[in-house]
Order: structure tokens, then sequence, then C-alpha cells
């Protein structure tokens, strides 16, 4: 069984908890607090578990000349990249009255730290765990730094390989027990050629202590869904009050009726997940007392009989019978009592036979 751990306060993930799922607001918000707090509403409405947001310290995020790089792009919020990311970028007091706000709504909040002093900005705010983006994912002093502060993480894997990833694990599990990957390519939109869900069960085997989840970049629900039957137990997804925003992030993100959709489907599939035991449930008997086979007598069978294989057939029967199943147990056992031609043989009347059809009880 996975490592289950307490994501938030009073809410775990992993083993046969529910999957967590995180509605990534990012920076859809337009660089507006009041779009950014509908979004917030928006994905308590619809059955998120978590708003996310991502806080950068822009200095310590760019250089100065990655700042200062033109910035023509249609999805641009100002003539240089920084000018762009400053509008964006909502301030400390705003951060809190987000969080502030989320708590009012009863959704949790986080965000994803894009630098260090970021971290150190949420881990002021109080969030309930640090989420890592794939560009942090193998800044190696960065996950050292955001473990030791003994909150729970989150960490995605884009861009990264199976090597990295492995030192990524090795780095966090020494400093922090309480992490989870997610399995996530770096690509937006993301082509279904491009998701790669089996590695969801390669990090299953490589970190078989820790939940594994998916963060997705695709259109639509249904790859998401296929990653929590698989076993994800964290889904983060995009999502955006409307995908003709501007912005690079809006056409791979879920609009509220997706992000609903998802939220429902992933509930039932967790629903129809079980237990991995099969046997007849109580659901099923109604069928089985219909349509269930029983060992019925090809021909007159007097008392004291040995039975043989010539003697027996299957239908369905009326008494319910012994089942098909156990056809062979019954050769070279005697009958009790005389059975007459077509009728169901029962396990009273065969000597040894103490077998009682069984299903689980709920």
């Amino acid at each position: 069984m996975p490592l289950k751990f307490e994501l938030c306060p009073g809410r775990m993930i992993g083993g046969s908890n529910p999957c967590f799922i995180i509605a990534e607001i990012g920076q859809n918000h337009q660089g507006d607090i009041e779009i950014a707090k509908k979004m917030i509403k928006m994905a308590k409405d619809c059955g998120a578990d978590c708003a996310k947001f991502q806080k950068s310290e822009l200095e310590y995020k760019f250089n100065k000349r990655a700042l200062e790089r033109p910035y023509t792009s249609k999805q641009s919020w100002g003539k240089t990249y920084g000018e762009h990311k400053r509008h964006l970028e909502f301030s400390h007091v705003q951060y809190l009255e987000l969080q502030n706000y989320a708590k009012e709504v009863g959704i949790f909040f986080t965000a994803s730290g894009m630098d260090e002093m970021a971290v150190e900005f949420l881990h002021e705010l109080d969030v309930p765990f640090f989420k890592v983006g794939s560009g942090d994912t193998n800044n190696f002093p960065y996950l050292e730094k955001t473990a030791k502060k003994g909150r729970p993480m989150v960490v995605s894997s884009g861009m990264q390989s199976m090597e990295t990833m492995r030192r990524v694990y090795q780095t966090v599990k020494k400093h922090n027990q309480n992490f989870c990957i997610l399995q996530c390519t770096s690509a937006y939109p993301l082509e279904a050629e491009d998701v790669n869900l089996r590695v969801i069960a390669e990090y299953q085997k490589e970190f078989p202590d820790i939940p594994i989840g998916y963060s997705g970049h695709e259109s639509g629900v249904h790859i998401s869904v296929a990653a929590v039957a698989l076993g994800a137990k964290v889904i983060e997804r995009h999502v955006t009050l409307d995908k003709s925003w501007k912005g690079s992030d809006h056409e791979a993100s879920l609009e509220p009726s997706e992000l609903t959709e998802l939220v429902k489907a992933i509930r039932l599939v967790e629903r129809s997940l079980g237990t991995g035991i099969k046997q007849m449930l109580p659901c099923e008997k109604p069928c089985h007392d219909k349509l269930g086979k029983s060992v019925v007598a090809k021909v007159a069978i007097p008392k004291g009989t040995v039975l043989s294989m010539d003697m027996l057939g299957v239908k369905v029967g009326e008494p319910k019978g012994i089942p098909p199943e156990d056809i062979f147990q019954l050769v070279g056992k005697s009958v009790t009592e005389d059975v007459e031609e077509d009728e169901s043989i029962t396990p009273d009347v065969v000597d040894g036979y103490g077998k009682k059809i069984k299903c689980r009880v709920e």
C-alpha cells in the first residue's frame, strides 16, 4: 500500500483516500484579483480540493536580460517579458487576500513557489503544502531547502528523466517523508501521444512508498480520468473561465463545465475500482438466482448410486443445485436420496459434499 500522509489539514492522500484534485489557476487570472477570486469560487463549486496559483519573486526567478527581453507575442501584457510577468504577479498583500477568500469559500489554497524567495514567502503565508513546478524539479539546492521546511510537497516531473527523478526522490526523502511525484509532460496543449501515462506505473515501481499523481495539460478530461484508474492519487489541471482569453495556458485549461465533469468522473472511477478481490457480490445475486446454472441429473439416479459424468448435466435449475465448477468433484460420490431425471442435484443429497454458494456480505 503506498504511503499515506496528510497533504492539507484533515485531508489525507495515498492509499484508499480519495484522489486530491488541484485546480491550477496559475496566472490565468489575467492579473486581476477579482477574476482570481471568481476562479477560486469556481474551483470550489466544481468540486476541486485545492485552488493553486504560481508565485514568483521575479528578480530571483529571472536574470536581468531575461526580464528585459522584448516580448511581442500576442499573449503579451507588456513590451518586455519583465513587464508582462509583473502584470500577472500578485503582491504579498494580495496573496493574503486570496488566501483569506479561499478560507471563506472553503477550499484549500496554495501556490507553486517559482524560486527560493517565493518559497520563503509561501512558508510565511503558511500554505498547507509546497508545489514544485517542473522547472525547478532538477534544481537540487531549491529542492533541498524546500524539503527542509517540513511542509508536504507535490513535485511535478515535466522535462525530466527517470535518472533525475531518482535523484529528486532521494534528495527530498532525506529531509521530508511527506511528498508525492506527479507524472507530467511540459507541453501546452499536450497531445495524447506525448502524455505517457505508463510512467505512472514505472514511478509506482521505482518509488513504492510515496503516492504518485498526474499533472495534465491535454485537452478534455478523459486522459486525467485514465490516470486515476491507473492509480494517480493527485490530479492537477489548469483551469480558466474562458479559453479564448489572452495567455498561453488558457488553451490547455479546463473551463468550469469541464472541471465539473472531471471531478464527477474521477469520483465515479474511484467508486468503481473496488477492492481487487474477485468474488460474487450481493448485487450479482439476483442474476445468479435467475440465470446461474446448476448440476442436474441427466437420468434418474437411485439412492446409493455412485455418480459418474454420464449421469450429470448443467442447466438453469430450480431449485439451485451444486454449481457447475464442482461437477468433477461429484464423480465417485454417492447420492443419499433418489434423484429424478432433470432434477437439480443439491448439496444435501451428495454424500461428502458440503460446499455452499457464497457471496460477499457488505
